[in-house]
């Protein structure tokens, strides 16, 4: 792949990763518009439950706490698999770029002339530069997508119960 192709490659993926934080800010903000409109229609069940109890909905009461329960549990889920993916990706970059260092470090302490070797280094320092934007390319689509992935379970289940409560 020529340096072309890589960096148009890069910003492809540069440009999907702007789509994604957007789509990430935009669920955000309806999932607070949702839990807004939750909160309040809850509170008024609430009140209705205290003024007379023999008419409180029970079941909107119990939902109260298991939606929630059930909604962090699936977001800490998701955090907890893309954490465990994204700590196994940084690890093998970390070791593959000591492979390349220790390659490129017998490449200077080898090379026929001073020249030579710092012909070498140019080519290391230039690798490593592609290799490390290419690598936080990745590194941030994969916050992104633990970003979504996180936000996902409570987004569905506040706006469902927005629909749901507007009766």
């Amino acid at each position: 792949m020529t340096p072309l192709d890589k960096t148009i490659r890069n910003g492809k993926r540069a440009a999907r990763n702007a789509r994604s934080a957007g789509d990430n800010a935009v669920h955000g903000g309806e999932m607070l518009r949702a839990a807004s409109d939750v909160i309040a229609a809850r509170l008024n069940i609430m009140a209705e439950g205290l003024a007379n109890p023999m008419k409180a909905d029970m079941r909107e009461m119990s939902l109260m706490g298991t939606e929630k329960v059930e909604a962090m549990t699936a977001s800490a889920t998701a955090v907890a698999n893309n954490l465990g993916d994204l700590a196994a990706r940084v690890s093998k970059s970390a070791m593959d770029e000591v492979g390349h260092a220790r390659d490129a470090a017998s490449r200077i302490a080898t090379a026929a002339s001073p020249l030579a070797a710092a012909a070498a280094h140019h080519d290391y320092a230039v690798a490593w530069w592609g290799r490390a934007a290419g690598q936080m390319l990745t590194l941030n689509t994969e916050l992104l997508k633990a970003q979504a992935d996180a936000l996902r379970p409570i987004h569905s289940a506040a706006v469902a119960n927005a629909k749901r409560l507007k009766r």
